[in-house]
C-alpha cells in the first residue's frame, strides 16, 4: 500500500439518479487508464474483488450463474444470480448492471446500482471511494479496501455524501450505526 494516509477522494461527479417510487437506480461513470480486459478482470475476479469492492465473491462473476456476495461491512450474504456476462462489455448480477466502453485512453465504466432512496448519496459516496481504491488497484499502487465504518469515517466520505445529495436534490442523513461484531 502506498499512500492510504494521505488519500483523499476528490469530489462528487458523474453521477445521477433514476428514481421510481422507493427504489432508486444510481448511475456512476469513471474513466480509466486500461483497457476494458483489465477492468474486467477486477470486476469478476474475487481475488481483485478483495482489494476494491465492498463485497467479497465465493466465485467468479465472469460467467451467468449463482455465487455468494458477502457484503464485508454488515457480513450479509447474498446468494446473486449473475444474469449476464459479456466480457469485456457487459456483466449484470443482482441490482447492479455494469459497462465497459472502449476509449482511445481506456475504458469508460458504468454502474448502475438500485439502492433504497434513503441511503442513495450513501452509496453514491461509497461507490465513488471504492472506485478510487479500483483506479489505484489498476495503476499498481493499491491503497487497500475502504468500506463501512472506515469509510464513514474519512472526512471525505460525509463531503461527498452531502455533495452528491446536493446534486440528487435531497437531503443528507445521519449514516447508521455499524452493525455489532459477534
Amino acid at each position: 500500500m502506498t499512500d492510504r494516509a494521505q488519500y483523499t477522494p476528490g469530489p462528487a461527479s458523474r453521477a445521477q439518479v433514476q428514481k421510481d417510487g422507493e427504489k432508486w437506480t444510481l448511475i456512476l461513470v469513471r474513466e480509466l487508464r486500461h483497457a476494458p480486459e483489465k477492468v474486467w478482470q477486477a470486476l469478476t475476479d474475487p481475488v481483485h474483488l478483495r482489494e476494491w469492492a465492498p463485497f467479497d465473491a465465493n466465485g467468479s462473476l465472469s460467467t451467468v450463474g449463482t455465487v455468494n456476495l458477502t457484503w464485508v461491512a454488515t457480513s450479509h450474504v447474498s446468494e446473486t444470480r449473475v444474469t449476464r456476462a459479456d466480457p469485456p462489455t457487459l456483466l449484470e448480477y443482482g441490482d447492479m448492471r455494469w459497462e465497459l466502453e472502449p476509449l482511445v485512453s481506456g475504458t469508460r465504466l458504468t454502474l448502475w446500482h438500485s439502492i433504497d432512496r434513503r441511503f442513495i448519496s450513501w452509496g453514491a459516496a461509497g461507490w465513488h471511494i471504492c472506485f478510487d481504491v479500483l483506479d489505484r488497484l489498476l495503476n499498481g499502487a493499491p491503497i487497500g479496501r475502504m468500506i463501512g465504518g472506515e469509510a464513514v469515517k474519512l472526512g471525505g466520505w460525509q463531503r461527498l455524501t452531502v455533495e452528491y445529495a446536493r446534486q440528487f436534490g435531497i437531503e443528507t442523513s445521519t449514516p447508521p450505526k455499524a452493525a455489532p461484531k459477534s
